[in-house]
């Protein structure tokens, strides 16, 4: 890998480092695991410890509707809306998107919304997109879920075209003609889109799209095979290098030695041993991983005040 990935706005320059990973959290910032509706109690005091204690970034999902067979409402709030709120109560810490369903919103209100928490926040928006995995919220848009591949990578394409200064360009979406333009544009030439898995694309798509990729969490070898593949797809396409994310659901236990326990995605672990599994992640390339305590057993603001002594030292960007 380069020296330096691509430089974009502040949030990509700053947790995005070739050969270095970075640590952030996921929103809600509790634990809910016997329900799929987070209480959200002290959601802005735990954003604001998160960033005090130096994390990196702070993610959140796109929700639209509390789908039963999900069983996870997220934060519950819009994200853009959220997004704009922490925006004004927080000062550096990266504010993603991991991810916005881009088939079931209209490109042209997510491309001036992204941009607005990006200037309202001083360039600290991450743009995670992705295809969706809930079919059952379709029917309620009157959209069809096989489209959802074709809507994509329009969305995706519109979106890029709404960046630009008075741009011309025409898809299903609609036309962009006749001098009219987004205000406001972002604080660099554009937000960094992440793409989230395959987003129902061909994997050679998705390596010449975006400025980087969320991945799932998988075996140590497993996801070393994945990621070397997509970054030769990378540069194959004659692209700079780009990061590599993924989120890890963590239940951290009271003893540090705890060898990992398998949970739903990720592992019940004490600190030590999740230090060095992210070393591990570190050394096969990921950049970026967002802990999820969804699962944690214990104190919340106890758990996040541990992993910034005991594991995230390692991890500083």
């Amino acid at each position: 890998m380069s020296k330096k990935f691509q430089t974009i706005n502040k949030a990509y320059n700053t947790i995005f480092r070739p050969n270095r990973l970075s640590l952030g959290l996921v929103i809600p910032l509790e634990a809910y695991s016997m329900k799929p509706v987070p209480t959200m109690m002290h959601h802005l005091e735990r954003v604001q410890l998160t960033e005090s204690l130096g994390f990196s970034a702070i993610w959140l999902r796109d929700v639209p509707f509390n789908v039963p067979s999900f069983g996870d409402a997220g934060q519950m709030y819009d994200p853009f809306v959220y997004l704009g709120f922490l925006a004004a109560q927080t000062k550096q810490i990266a504010l993603g998107t991991a991810s916005i369903v881009l088939p079931l919103r209209h490109p042209a209100h997510v491309a001036k919304a992204a941009a607005s928490v990006d200037v309202l926040s001083g360039g600290r928006l991450i743009l995670g997109v992705a295809s969706g995995d809930r079919p059952e919220e379709y029917p309620a848009l009157n959209l069809p879920f096989e489209e959802c591949g074709v809507r994509f990578r329009e969305s995706f394409d519109y979106i890029r075209h709404m960046w630009e200064d008075k741009p011309v360009f025409k898809n299903d979406f609609g036309s962009l003609s006749n001098g009219i333009d987004m205000l406001p544009k972002p604080t660099s030439e554009k937000i960094p889109l992440l793409i989230t898995g395959g987003s129902q694309q061909h994997p050679d798509w998705v390596a010449n799209h975006g400025e980087g990729w969320i991945t799932y969490p998988r075996h140590i070898v497993a996801q070393s095979k994945v990621i070397n593949d997509w970054r030769a797809r990378v540069k194959a396409a004659n692209r700079p290098d780009q990061p590599v994310m993924q989120s890890l659901y963590v239940d951290l236990t009271e003893d540090p030695d705890i060898s990992p326990q398998p949970i739903h995605l990720g592992y019940r672990v004490g600190a030590y041993h999740l230090r060095a599994h992210l070393k591990l992640l570190e050394e096969i390339g990921v950049n970026h991983v967002a802990i999820n305590l969804r699962f944690n057993r214990a104190d919340i603001d106890t758990t996040l005040k541990r992993l910034a002594d005991e594991v995230l030292p390692d991890f500083i960007t």
